[in-house]
């Protein structure tokens, strides 16, 4: 056996990792582990062009926030809750069990949790000087009844 570090695995490296971790993870859960579907709530200008919004994925029964952008010009003015309630909407359609997202400490924390996300972990010092966060909020849905995305 030999370590090998790099900054550039090729696409065999990562397809051995990725499929080795979903073979384990299906046998544990009985999950199917590639059962990921993209999310996108985009905020257009009036000529069409992304100027925000929201991407992540669903999986698990979770909707997962991986990033989130607003304008500075169009913070409070109601943009931000509105892509919140339209990714919330799309987890309940797809009968999810809940969101979940991080954020830093120098940017959206009172936010989400004015939205109703609670603080599910920590980790100061990342970047340096800040605190990371894990926020979720459970929806109220028949999420368990009828299956989950």
């Amino acid at each position: 056996m030999i370590l090998h570090v790099t900054d550039q695995p090729d696409a065999a490296d990562q397809a051995a990792i990725l499929d080795g971790l979903v073979g384990f993870n299906e046998a544990a859960t009985g999950l199917r582990g590639r059962d990921r579907l993209d999310l996108a709530v985009l905020l257009r200008d009036t000529e069409r062009r992304t100027i925000g919004g929201a991407l992540g994925h669903s999986r698990h029964g979770w909707v997962r926030i991986e990033l989130l952008f607003l304008p500075a010009a169009l913070r409070g003015q109601g943009w931000g809750r509105r892509l919140m309630q339209a990714v919330e909407a799309e987890a309940r359609a797809r009968h999810c069990l809940g969101v979940r997202l991080e954020t830093a400490s120098f940017q959206a924390r009172g936010f989400y949790e004015k939205l109703g996300y609670s603080v599910i972990g920590t980790l100061p010092d990342d970047p340096p000087g800040h605190t990371l966060f894990w926020l979720a909020k459970r929806l109220e849905s028949k999420a368990l009844e009828q299956g989950t995305t």
